[in-house]
């Protein structure tokens, strides 16, 4: 018998302030990377999907990023200027 499947892996990677989209008040916003994995027998081998997404922590509404947006928000953020997302 094979035992199969995957697991889902949350990553916080900053805490940005950025204009929100949804509500318009400036707020913190989290930068998350999701990465699903496959497991056999339970050990994880190999990412079968990444996914990254800003979700504001005043209203809560969440907003999906490309890989390379969110490497630009993670580096501007790194170096304190962060511009709101369009």
């Amino acid at each position: 018998m094979i035992i199969f499947g995957t697991k889902g892996y949350l990553y916080q990677l900053a805490v940005l302030t950025l204009v929100c989209g949804h509500c318009g008040n400036p707020a913190a916003h989290t930068l998350r990377k999701r990465v699903t994995k496959f497991t056999l027998f339970f050990v994880p081998l190999f990412p079968v999907s990444t996914k990254y997404t800003t979700q504001c922590t005043f209203c809560g509404a969440e907003r999906k990023l490309t890989g390379q947006e969110a490497e630009r928000l993670r580096a501007q953020g790194a170096s304190g200027t962060v511009s709101p997302p369009v």
